[in-house]
């Protein structure tokens, strides 16, 4: 296998995998009654944080990185060119 292919495989696995998780550890931006309720409750805070702006920083770089190692891979490797 081609040392291109190897990396742009592991980047794209890496990233794909980071991107699941960053997007799980994302807070619920519910708008149902029950979420309406527990937030009147526990909080009239409004707004994101620190840690939630970085989140969001952090998911958006994995997704420029899984996309563009698709892309790139698409673009190298066109479908039925990588022998065995």
């Amino acid at each position: 296998m081609n040392p291109l292919l190897i990396i742009m495989l592991i980047l794209l696995v890496v990233s794909g995998v980071g991107l699941v998780i960053f997007i799980l550890l994302h807070s619920g931006k519910g708008t149902g009654i029950s979420d309406a309720i527990a937030s009147s409750m526990y909080s009239t805070q409004t707004g994101t944080s620190i840690i939630e702006k970085n989140l969001d920083r952090i998911t958006i770089i994995c997704a420029v990185v899984f996309l563009l190692s698709l892309i790139v891979l698409m673009i190298i490797y066109p479908h039925g060119t990588i022998a065995r």
